[in-house]
């Protein structure tokens, strides 16, 4: 379990949709110091926030950041692309960038970060999944949180020892502008925050943030046919 309260934090993404509702719970929960990322720092609207420039896919930037943040005890890895390429029709850079952004950006980010966080007595890192890590619906997209989930797996085994604990932030449709142009429920971001952030302070491996993701998770058991009705016609 990691206290939120006086801590410092670092939010990936931190400008806007759920790294912006982040940025704002911490601070309802009296964070000390949180510093918010995006590529233009001037995007964060936060008035206590820090922002910090950041390119999570460039390992330059990545450790300017780690160098800026120095006592950081909790990492929230929130900044994502959602491209959707089909691995058919699509052009393969479009999924290379999912995967630079959404499997090797959290991970330059934790190599960069864990030292840190172990030097200040340990503490906590969340990485933000989807239930598309759960459900090929979504092609690269999918599959690249999909390898985000398993690293998050490995990560927690090795951080353990370190005084770091893991956690992995599951959820649909959530209202923010990259969902905008989807139909059915969506989940309010300062729910999924909040849901988020009492996972990281109860030390919970997992946080199922909305009914679809625990729906998709205790399916994983079943026959594949239970998840993709197709496969049954």
């Amino acid at each position: 379990m990691t206290a939120l309260k006086g801590a410092s934090v670092f939010v990936t993404g931190g400008s806007r949709g759920i790294g912006k509702a982040l940025v704002e719970e911490l601070y309802v929960r009296g964070a000390g110091k949180v510093y918010a990322t995006a590529r233009d720092p001037r995007t964060v609207t936060h008035p206590d926030a820090v922002p910090v420039a950041l390119e999570v896919t460039d390992p330059a930037s990545v450790a300017a950041a780690a160098a800026l943040a120095e006592d950081v005890t909790v990492l929230i890895n929130n900044a994502g692309a959602a491209v959707g390429a089909s691995f058919l029709d699509s052009p393969v850079d479009d999924v290379r960038r999912e995967f630079e952004t959404n499997f090797y950006g959290p991970l330059l980010l934790t190599r960069a970060f864990a030292p840190i966080i172990e030097r200040g007595g340990g503490g906590h890192i969340l990485n933000v999944h989807s239930v598309l890590s759960w459900l090929a619906l979504g092609g690269s997209y999918s599959a690249s949180k999909a390898a985000l989930w398993s690293q998050s797996n490995s990560l927690r085994l090795e951080l353990q020892p370190r005084g770091i604990s893991v956690t992995g932030l599951h959820v649909g449709y959530v209202d923010t502008d990259l969902a905008a142009g989807a139909e059915g429920p969506k989940a309010d971001p300062r729910e999924v925050a909040a849901l988020a952030l009492d996972g990281i302070e109860t030390g919970a491996h997992e946080v199922l943030a909305d009914d679809v993701s625990r729906q998709v998770k205790a399916g994983l058991a079943g026959d594949l046919a239970a998840l993709y009705p197709q496969l049954a016609q």
